[in-house]
């Protein structure tokens, strides 16, 4: 590359030529230059990967480092001052990505192909490190700039998280340590001493009238990237640490009001996989055990703590066929459709706090069940899923903590509650396809079509701490809902079967009713879920008995939604 360079007579400091990622090289007096501007052109059409890929190549890549193998790119922390490419896409403002050391960022391809990364800034001993090696005078925004990487989100090794992976300082350098296996990329460049190679993307900076704006170099493998997801990834990297969570306040409790508590880690057989967790979380009956075991078993996973998912296993323990509950809790228990109207706020937020405890067993058994089921589920799957059951812990908290708030007299399991959720789990307790279409396309998506008009009920109230805690969930079903498209897409690619028709026949099979109206058409579509996909649907699945004996009993699951709107 280096001699077209000369053959092109961009030689020397006053062409300064610089080289962004896969696609795109430029030059700061290309502007001003146009024959410089002609070489220019000429070298980025010559440098594209699609003709003349650089990287080395090797015959036993993992299927992460296949769908990454695209990215090579020397360095990636120079900047350049002309305007943005549409090799790259907007992230957000720059104060926004303050809050927290590091983020996630899932982007989908007009192709339908997801492709996730992490978005690291430096913490203040790991900058004045990289400081402290650099002879170069910085400017507050070259070092803001300088603080701030991406990487793909899997280890190329065997596709692990490396969301919570250390920075280790090696040489003058940072290094990313997978913590599965202690496989370490270069912050900058993702080489690694093992031959593997982590994709890096190019980040920028560009100043905007809204403030400074991030962009980030965009994959290869597809067109119109566009980001789906932007959050944290989790409160450990909260810049400052937020103060610990109180969980007293989640449920009566009164089963166990006179015994000891239960321990986190149980001193018996503790479990020893992700499988294993899954199982025992599932049946925990306690809602405030059940979400410190959340949180307990999702970072030992995240951190390499547990060092098998244990779905490959013979001996994988078998999900309950219904996650139990507390018995104060099932005497409040009753068929949805004589719960009548939920107008109050409290009885709002109650009803809202069941249907996110049952969305926490439904992460950790799509995990315990279809794990063992399916051997070829990538680590991505449970990382999504481990991610999905966390969130669903937070949100039970939140609402629980609002209602506490509220009505103290009227802690959550003393308001009638309803388990018609777990009536569509137990329709899809065969198919792993069929639970990702019906839990996650369906009824998740109704939540995001009702979300807002719930919202807007405690607004007027003027409850805005509530308003807060609901558009927190809010955010995060979206990407919920992402999770599940990308599973049930990648499913019907490995299967050879449309999406779309593939998913109005799962409804037709595994859903009674009609997929109802008005729909959230823009949350959907950044889900994923094109009007295609539900409109004009119903589903036609036969009437049948429950467990109780009760006969006529329509398969139409309620989850409660609806009611929100009453």
């Amino acid at each position: 590359m280096l001699l077209m360079y000369r053959l092109l007579g961009l030689r020397g400091p006053s062409a300064k030529l610089i080289s962004l990622g896969r696609s795109h090289v430029y030059s700061q007096h290309s502007s001003n230059n146009p024959v410089a501007a002609l070489r220019l052109a000429i070298a980025t059409e010559l440098s594209h990967p699609n003709r003349y890929a650089t990287y080395h190549k090797r015959s036993n890549y993992s299927q992460s480092e296949k769908n990454s193998r695209a990215c090579e790119q020397d360095r990636h922390r120079l900047r350049f001052n002309t305007s943005m490419s549409e090799g790259f896409l907007r992230v957000a403002p720059l104060k926004s990505l303050l809050s927290h050391f590091r983020f996630l960022l899932t982007l989908r391809s007009q192709e339908g192909n997801y492709h996730s990364l992490i978005l690291f800034r430096l913490e203040p001993a790991q900058a004045e490190f990289l400081k402290s090696n650099s002879n170069v005078e910085e400017t507050a925004t070259n070092e803001i700039k300088r603080q701030m990487y991406a990487m793909e989100a899997q280890c190329p090794h065997l596709g692990a998280d490396i969301s919570h992976a250390d920075i280790e300082e090696c040489e003058s350098s940072l290094v990313v340590v997978c913590p599965w296996h202690r496989y370490d990329f270069d912050l900058e460049t993702g080489h690694s001493d093992t031959g593997l190679k982590a994709c890096t993307y190019a980040l920028d900076i560009i100043p905007s009238e809204q403030g400074d704006i991030v962009y980030v170099e965009a994959p290869d493998g597809g067109t119109n990237w566009r980001l789906v997801e932007l959050r944290p990834v989790s409160e450990t990297f909260a810049d400052p640490p937020p103060p610990p969570i109180d969980l007293s306040h989640l449920s009566l409790s009164s089963d166990r009001a006179n015994l000891p508590p239960e321990p986190i880690i149980p001193q018996e057989n503790p479990p020893k996989t992700l499988i294993e967790w899954a199982v025992l979380i599932l049946q925990t009956a306690d809602p405030t055990l059940k979400v410190q075991r959340t949180r307990h078993a999702v970072n030992a996973f995240r951190t390499g703590e547990l060092k098998s998912i244990g779905h490959r296993s013979s001996k994988a323990p078998m999900a309950p066929d219904e996650p139990p509950r507390e018995e104060s809790f099932m005497r409040n228990t009753m068929n949805p459709g004589k719960m009548g109207k939920r107008g109050n706020r409290p009885k709002m937020l109650h009803a809202l706090a069941n249907i996110e405890q049952w969305a926490i067993d439904l992460a950790w058994d799509i995990i315990a069940r279809f794990g063992p089921m399916h051997h070829a589920l990538p680590h991505a799957f449970f990382s999504d899923f481990t991610k999905m059951a966390l969130d669903e812990s937070k949100h039970f908290t939140l609402l629980t903590a609002r209602l506490v708030a509220l009505s103290p007299t009227t802690p959550y399991g003393s308001m009638p509650v309803h388990a018609a959720l777990w009536e569509s789990a137990r329709a899809t307790s065969q198919s792993l396809r069929s639970r990702l279409a019906i839990i996650h396309l369906v009824h998740e998506a109704r939540g995001l079509d009702v979300n807002p008009a719930t919202i807007e009920k405690f607004r007027r109230a003027k409850d805005q701490e509530s308003v807060d805690v609901l558009e927190i969930i809010h955010a995060d079903e979206v990407t919920h809902v992402t999770a599940g498209h990308r599973w049930f897409t990648w499913m019907c690619e490995r299967e050879g079967v449309d999406p779309v028709l593939t998913f109005r026949e799962e409804v037709r099979t595994n859903f009674r009713g009609e997929v109802k109206g008005p729909f959230n058409v823009e949350a959907r579509e950044k889900a994923g879920m094109t009007r295609e996909f539900y409109e004009d649907l119903r589903g036609e699945m036969a009437w049948e008995e429950r467990h109780s004996g009760e006969a006529n009993v329509p398969a139409e699951v309620k989850v409660g939604y609806e009611q929100l709107l009453l």
